[in-house]
């Protein structure tokens, strides 16, 4: 029960938090220790459903309500189910994401597995990043599915291992699928695990649902016996395999032969081998330096760079962290490792609140103008693009929209949106293609969420590449990859027929390839001119995750191309502009949330919660029930352009060019002549998130707050022109149409477990 310490004044602060504000009863908890490295178990029982109390149930930890909040997340969950975690105390079930609730899942996922495969070798691995807590839950779902059977392959000594390394060794190595442990870009004190199928990409709802029906199961015999035994195997069980990892150097070899043939092709290498500077590579978290090192070295191009942030920290390096609120308030708040989040002083002016605590004014400051940093996240999916640029350089970067910072009187640092910078790395790829030759061998297309830039869709139009738009999530992408792949399998000489989310068939030609699927939060990936193939055969288009290391080499590859042309990466942006009559040149994203997700007192963060799920909903479905009640026919276009003239004209907005409004999966989605504006509730948390993107940069931010931040309130006319019933409803609907569209030609092969080499 001592108190955990820290170096970092800040970090301390966070820990002493989180202890004073843990009751003596969890600090106490001895529920299960993975410190003990034989087999054990831990009873399951009754009184642990139920909430706890000091007299009538001290052993009460609450599950049913961890697990109704646990199970409403599986269903939306755009990213792994996330949440809050006791950093301090991981057996602390009033929180989210806690010890007891990893075990219950993962026996839940075994179950499940062992059911559909009976008296087969089931091999799964498992891995994590640098989070608090998280080689403990590594730990944990090794030794559970061990003790119900499955083996394990584990990086060796249980280290860290980027999330696109384990679902590609998930697709490569015909494995059942994977487990890893991360919150993404998140807070330091969320975590999550993501769920990999056996084609390495995330679970689907539905896929969902199996282990969470599971867990019901679980509880029920709970209920009817009084307990229910849980076996952990020993630390040291056979099954869990550390020596296939280390035998293959944890798959780095596979995935470079994997990128060397696709972005890592000579074409790409020799202009990075040419470069006469250094790249920086921000490592926020350290955990992606171990694996991304090994591959660059691998393609004799790691003397390129310079890193900062090598060291491991769960605390990310302080970056993204404060001492005070938006608001103003005395606390310890966490804006998250997202570099392009924008947050606004007190005066009104815009601000990069996480890249203000990488103290690049100070650590650029031996580097040359033109230096470029590349920021990844830390389960290394996600990159940042920025580069230093002379002041000269404002006026022509605000008619771009390019934001910046000042770091000197010379100098300031770009920072691309990914809508921006994924926008420069297709283009300078297609041309990449074009040089060699290969552009012309298949026709092209693109998967890329609806949020995501309008830019992409006028560069795609203009290249003769196909668009699949798809709600918001990586794993949306990957199901539309596995759609593409079923079709060349079952009818490899008839065109390929994709519809797309917005409802329209996208027609992809004959035998196409993928050159480019990528989301505006900074996630993406390229295909390979060959179908990638498993060890048992199975073929794919592209990986199943996103991956920093693929948009690292594409945008390392373009700099050197870049530094021999005397230009910066804005003006090579302005060039593709023009180069491809692009309209849409501007973009935005805010963020909303509604409350503070680092507040350590659980009952005061559910509390604020609860209040922000219900802020973020009411928002939704004022907009989502327009979009539900046009598809249904029950109200026009002109009554929705009236419904919202009549409540936003007081705001400065008008919508008389309101083209259409749709559900996207995920969110609403306004369709002017001049711009989008798609309004969606987060799938992970009490936050509503506004993207736009349009003619007019200073047009899309102001509807985008506007819209975004409304209250949801229904007005008169909304009430007197939109049924109550559709209303009440839309939620529900929206979730069956939702679910037709990724089941239409969905691939649904069965998974066949192989004859293992390993």
């Amino acid at each position: 029960m001592t108190l955990l310490k820290s170096d970092i004044a800040l970090e301390n602060e966070l820990f002493k938090s989180v202890y004073e504000k843990t009751p003596d009863y969890i600090k106490s908890l001895d529920l299960m220790n993975f410190d003990n490295e034989g087999e054990f178990s831990f009873i399951l029982k009754k009184a642990h459903l139920l909430p706890y109390d000091s007299v009538e149930n001290p052993e009460g930890l609450n599950l049913e309500e961890w697990f109704a909040g646990y199970a409403k997340e599986a269903k939306v969950s755009t990213a792994g189910i996330r949440g809050p975690q006791n950093i301090l105390y991981p057996q602390d079930t009033r929180f989210p994401i806690n010890l007891v609730g990893i075990v219950l899942a993962t026996l839940a996922k075994a179950l499940v597995a062992v059911d559909k495969y009976p008296n087969k070798r089931i091999v799964k691995v498992a891995g994590c990043e640098v989070r608090y807590n998280s080689k403990l839950f590594l730990d944990a779902i090794a030794r559970i599915q061990a003790a119900n059977g499955i083996e394990t392959l584990v990086p060796e000594g249980r280290k860290t291992i980027p999330i696109w390394l384990a679902s590609f060794l998930a697709f490569k190595l015909d494995l059942l699928g994977g487990e890893y442990i991360t919150s993404s870009h998140g807070i330091s004190v969320k975590n999550a695990t993501k769920d990999l199928n056996s084609q390495g990409s995330q679970y689907l709802p539905e896929e969902s649902m199996e282990f969470v029906n599971k867990i019901q199961e679980i509880f029920d015999l709970v209920r009817k016996n009084g307990s229910y035994e849980i076996k952990i195997a020993a630390k040291n069980n056979p099954l869990i395999n550390e020596k296939t990892m280390a035998v293959i150097d944890d798959g780095v070899d596979l995935y470079v032969d994997y990128l060397k043939s696709g972005v890592a092709k000579d074409v790409n290498l020799d202009l990075i081998k040419s470069f006469n500077e250094k790249i920086i590579i921000e490592n926020v978290g350290g955990s992606a330096y171990r694996t991304l090192s090994r591959v660059l070295k691998k393609l004799s191009i790691e003397d390129k760079f310079d890193w900062f942030n090598t060291e491991e920290d769960p605390f990310f390096h302080s970056i993204g962290k404060y001492d005070i609120t938006p608001k103003g308030e005395k606390a310890f708040y966490d804006y998250s490792v997202d570099a392009t989040v924008l947050a606004k002083r007190s005066d009104g002016t815009k601000y990069f609140p996480v890249i203000e605590t990488l103290h690049y004014d100070k650590k650029l400051v031996e580097y040359p103008i033109g230096t470029v940093v590349l920021i990844t996240d830390p389960d290394h999916d996600r990159l940042t693009i920025t580069q230093t640029e002379s002041v000269d350089r404002i006026p022509e970067l605000e008619n771009l929209g390019v934001d910046y910072i000042k770091l000197t009187d010379k100098s300031i640092l770009t920072v691309f949106t990914a809508n921006q910078a994924f926008l420069l790395l297709m283009d300078f790829w297609a041309k990449q293609l074009k040089i060699e030759g290969l552009w012309d061998n298949h026709p092209r297309f693109m998967i890329k969420t609806t949020a995501s830039a309008l830019s992409w869709d006028e560069w795609a139009a203009k290249n003769g590449v196909n668009v699949v738009n798809v709600p918001v999530g990586f794993k949306e992408i990957a199901n539309i990859m596995k759609k593409v792949e079923l079709k060349l399998k079952t009818s490899p000489n008839s065109d390929v027929i994709i519809d797309d989310v917005f409802g329209n068939s996208i027609n992809l030609g004959i035998n196409p390839r993928l050159v480019f699927a990528g989301e505006e939060s900074g996630g993406m990936i390229m295909g390979t001119e060959d179908l990638i193939k498993s060890q048992n055969g199975r073929l794919a288009v592209a990986m199943r995750e996103k991956s920093a290391t693929e948009a690292i080499i594409v945008a390392s590859a373009l700099v050197a191309k870049l530094a021999d042309d005397g230009i910066y990466l804005s003006q090579y942006l302005d060039n593709v502009f023009n180069d491809n009559n692009i309209i849409g040149r501007f973009d935005t994203r805010v963020d909303i949330a509604y409350y503070n997700e680092s507040e350590p007192d659980i009952n005061k963060l559910k509390e604020a919660k609860v209040e922000g799920e219900t802020l973020r909903t009411k928002n939704d479905m004022f907009y989502l029930s327009l979009a539900i009640a046009k598809r249904k026919g029950l109200i026009s276009i002109e009554d929705i352009k009236s419904i919202l003239n009549d409540k936003f004209a007081q705001d400065g907005l008008n919508f008389d060019n309101l083209k259409s409004v749709k559900f996207v999966g995920d969110g609403t989605y306004l369709e002017f002549d001049d711009k989008y504006i798609e309004i969606r509730p987060s799938g992970t948390d009490a936050k509503t998130k506004a993207y736009g993107g349009g003619l007019n940069k200073a047009d899309i931010e102001k509807y985008a707050g506007v819209l975004g931040n409304y209250s949801g309130d229904r007005t008169e006319l909304h009430i007197k022109l939109v049924d109550e019933g559709i209303y009440n409803s839309c939620k529900d609907l929206a979730m069956d149409y939702y679910l037709a569209f990724v089941d239409k030609d969905a691939n649904n092969e069965l998974f066949e477990i192989p004859e293992y080499k390993f």
